[in-house]
């Protein structure tokens, strides 16, 4: 007979929860939320040592989903060189500098942590072009739309432990759904958190991996919002943090002054402008398509191929959870085995 393991409920679990409480009253803005009571979808239990929000983080770096980030594309699809930032090494830079932030105004460092470690969960392979395409694919198919917001809340309310998801906490979820601009807005100042900083790390650590790659040149940058953020990688996030957290203490929301937030956008379109929708990516998204769209058509005509791990459940669904999972490499591997005759290959 199975034994239902029980916390042994010790003199510092059991006070655990009740010092938490305490200890953020004293020292958190009254605009934080509070770690306490940790709404889920399923109830359970609190853990006696680590709050609702510690929990979520904790479910979010052991899950399958944020393991295979580190394979998944930011700017380059499968670089050469050691250096570029990944899927991965972005969510830890978001969910650094979010960290800092919260710190500063005295919001919930444990629940920006959670949101910024769960954002990009649902992350398609072969980063934005790769979410265009699966986009695109979707929509001329089915009539249907993919978002990797709304994908990374489906990743952890769903998929992720078979089908039963992770249980996060609503205010986890919410800011993982509303990070993205286009989304609706976070209903906690620590989700805001998140939607600014995103920006702000990938913005910065796109300039740097665009010059290591060749494609761009620093002296080419903007001289206007160079001028006001700085020269440096490191100076323009410490000009935009600093912005952010004064703003924000003044304005009781999370807000970047007029100026910093002109330039960060003009440094936005110039990247886009340069490097997102420039040559060399550009060459490498006409070959993704051909990839993502070969392996999303063949899919949706062999469903019974889809591996029995993804839920049940409509054929645009099944083979978009499919999909939407799978690491860069994974998906090449997979493209080539479709496209490539047994006998060509090597």
């Amino acid at each position: 007979m199975n034994r239902v393991y029980e916390h042994p409920g010790g003199a510092v679990a059991t006070a655990f929860a009740e010092r938490i409480q305490a200890a953020e009253e004293a020292a958190l803005s009254p605009l934080a939320t509070r770690s306490y009571p940790g709404a889920r979808e399923f109830d359970e239990p609190d853990c006696g040592l680590r709050t609702p929000f510690q929990r979520d983080r904790d479910r979010i770096v052991h899950s399958k989903s944020f393991r295979r980030l580190k394979h998944k594309t930011q700017v380059f699809v499968l670089p050469l060189g050691d250096h570029y930032r990944t899927r991965l090494t972005h969510t830890l830079e978001v969910t650094q500098i979010s960290r800092t932030v919260a710190r500063a105004l005295r919001l919930n460092e444990d629940l920006t942590e959670a949101i910024g470690l769960g954002h990009d969960i649902g992350h398609p392979p072969f980063g934005h072009i790769g979410e265009e395409a699966l986009d695109k694919c979707l929509d001329e198919r089915f009539g249907e739309r993919f978002w990797h917001n709304e994908h990374s809340l489906r990743v952890v309310e769903v998929l992720e432990r078979d089908g039963r998801g992770l249980n996060l906490t609503e205010p986890v979820r919410d800011g993982i759904a509303a990070h993205s601009w286009r989304a609706q807005s976070p209903r906690t100042l620590e989700g805001h958190i998140i939607r600014f900083v995103d920006r702000i790390a990938y913005i910065n650590h796109d300039i740097d991996d665009a010059v290591r790659a060749g494609v761009l040149a620093a002296a080419e940058l903007p001289p206007g919002p160079i001028e006001i953020l700085g020269d440096s990688g490191s100076q323009r996030i410490d000009t935009l943090v600093h912005d952010l957290v004064e703003e924000s203490e003044r304005a009781g929301e999370i807000v970047q002054s007029k100026g910093v937030g002109e330039a960060m956008s003009e440094l936005r379109d110039f990247m886009f402008e340069h490097v997102y929708l420039g040559p060399q990516v550009t060459h490498e998204r006409e070959k993704i398509k051909v990839a993502v769209s070969a392996l999303f058509n063949h899919y949706c005509d062999h469903p019974e191929q889809i591996p029995d791990s993804i839920p049940e459940g409509s054929v645009s669904r099944r083979v978009t959870d499919h999909i939407a999972g799978m690491t860069d490499r994974f998906a090449v591997a997979l493209f080539e085995e479709l496209a490539i005759p047994t006998a060509f290959a090597l």
